[in-house]
This record gives structure tokens, C-alpha cells and sequence, in this order.
């Protein structure tokens, strides 16, 4: 395991350096060895694997990382933290280390040998929910991910329809992969300290998406209009949606046609409701010509 893993030998690291950690950039450092080897178990690291790592902080999971996989790919923002990777991955000819915004990085440019199928990380509080939809949505080289989270984004995750966790974010991240809790993370076995507790989750790519729909915007048009107001039932939320030109007999026509209760909230259906209702011919003629995003 990685010899960085200890309290002492990361608070050493920082005076070395005199680094001043950034609330910003969400810099919280792991500082645990059996949530190393948690990580490490569950992203089952072959030699072939070329791995992507958003966010190493000073390396500690990233030396784990590199003598277990081919490759790995290190994605570092904060310049202050160059020079202390420079140091504590000297020798670990295998990582490539780049100062870059990974929410800006395209991975389609890197060269073929250095095209990751995982990605694991401890990911930045500030930007997990973005980039986790982002490189599932655009990068389907990717197909296991490993990630340590806040541990209510976890629970957003697994949320189940109906509860208070489901969301619009919730399905995207359904969309494309399986998901699994792994483990809760306490925390007290960070330096310093979040506010809040962490999880390591699981992200098992499908072959391919949950649903078959003709037209994916559509249908991510159709769950966030679903979600703008929780409280309103499904039929209102897309009447009165601002994403949508719906009048109230084509809603009506289409529930219908998908057999769901116009009564019901959006945020009790399921991706292959939402699925069904997407599939309307009715709905789809509804829709508003420039068309946001899906994700």
C-alpha cells in the first residue's frame, strides 16, 4: 500500500512544501490504508489496465494505482501540488501526470496507448456529480468506475423511485452504468477533516443504455421537466414545464399511452416509465425546437 497513507507522513509532505489546502478546489487528503485497499479490491487492477485518476492530491492512492495497473493518468488542477507529485511519484515510469481542468480535459485526444478503461479517483467534492455524468456520457472507453464521493451524492445514486434521494441525476447515472455501494467512508480518515462523510461507490458501464429510446434528449428533457417541481404531479410538472410546449390533451394522451397515472409525481417513475412515456410520437412533436443539452 501506498506510503503516504498516515497522518503524519501527509501533515510532513504539506510543511515540506508549505502547500495551503483550497476549499475551492474541495482538497481533503485520504489518510487511511484500509480505504486504500477498499478501493484498490474493487477496481480489480490487471497489468493491461490504463487507469484514470482525477484529483491525486500528493499521490497517495496514485502509488497504489501505478503498481498495479499498465498505466495511469493523473489529473491535477492545482499547480501548488505539481512539485509534490514530481516527488512522490519519481520512479513510477508509468504515470502521466497533467495539469489540466478535468472537466474541460477531452480524453479523445490522447493517443491510443493512454485511452483509460477506469477511472479511479478520489474524486473532488466540487466537481463529482458533473464530471461523473460527463465522462459516462462522453467517454465510453470508460467502463468501470471507482470513485469515493460525498456520501450524499452516493445516496442520490442508489436512490430508488419514490424516495427523497431520486433525481434527474439519479437516472443519468442509470442510464449508463449498474451501480454498487462499496463502502462508507467516516470522516475522520481524511486530512483535514469535510464537513461531511464519504462513500466509495461502484459504476459498472452496460453494453449498452437502460432503455432504448429513439431520441436521448428527448427523454432527459422529459425527467428534468419531471423534477423541476418535486411536489407537482407528472401531468402539471410537463404542462407548466419551461423546457417543454406541451399543451394539456397531448400530456394527457401521452400518459395515457404509457399507461402511468396522470396523478402521480415524476419523481415515482422509473427510468423505463420514463423510458415509455419518451417513446410518445405525441410528446415528441410537443417539443421545443432548440433543444438544451440532455446532459
Amino acid at each position: 500500500m501506498s506510503g503516504l497513507a498516515s497522518p503524519r507522513k501527509t501533515i510532513d509532505i504539506l510543511k515540506k512544501y508549505n502547500l495551503r489546502l483550497s476549499k475551492s478546489l474541495g482538497q481533503n487528503f485520504l489518510v487511511d490504508e484500509n480505504i486504500l485497499k477498499k478501493i484498490i479490491h474493487a477496481a480489480n487492477l490487471e497489468s493491461e489496465d490504463v487507469v484514470l485518476e482525477v484529483g491525486p492530491g500528493i499521490g497517495t492512492l496514485t502509488q497504489v494505482l501505478a503498481e498495479r495497473a499498465g498505466q495511469v493518468i493523473a489529473v491535477e488542477l492545482d499547480r501548488a501540488l505539481i512539485p509534490i507529485l514530481s516527488e512522490t511519484l519519481k520512479g513510477f515510469e508509468n504515470v502521466k501526470l497533467l495539469r489540466r481542468d478535468a472537466l474541460k480535459l477531452d480524453l479523445n485526444l490522447l493517443p491510443p496507448s493512454l485511452q483509460p478503461n477506469k477511472l479511479v479517483s478520489n474524486l473532488p467534492y466540487n466537481i463529482a456529480s458533473p464530471l461523473l455524468v460527463k465522462y459516462l456520457h462522453e467517454y465510453p472507453q470508460i467502463e468501470l468506475f471507482v470513485v469515493m464521493i460525498q456520501k450524499e451524492l452516493a445516496e442520490r445514486i442508489l436512490a430508488s423511485p419514490g424516495g427523497k434521494d431520486y433525481s434527474a441525476f439519479t437516472l443519468k447515472i442509470q442510464y449508463y452504468s449498474e451501480s454498487k455501494m462499496i463502502s462508507i467512508v467516516p470522516r475522520t480518515v481524511f486530512l483535514p477533516p469535510p464537513k461531511v462523510d464519504s462513500a466509495v461507490i461502484k459504476l459498472t458501464r452496460l453494453s449498452s443504455p437502460r432503455v432504448g429510446v429513439k431520441d436521448p434528449s428527448h427523454l432527459f428533457e422529459l425527467i428534468t421537466a419531471a423534477f423541476e417541481h418535486r411536489r407537482k404531479t407528472i401531468k402539471n410538472s410537463l404542462i407548466h414545464s419551461s423546457r417543454l410546449s406541451l399543451g394539456r390533451r397531448e400530456v394527457e394522451k401521452a400518459l395515457k399511452g404509457a399507461n402511468i397515472d396522470p396523478e402521480r409525481r415524476g419523481e415515482t417513475l422509473s427510468i423505463y416509465e420514463f423510458a415509455l412515456l419518451s417513446e410518445s410520437s405525441k410528446l415528441n412533436r410537443g417539443m421545443k425546437k432548440k433543444r438544451r443539452p440532455y446532459l
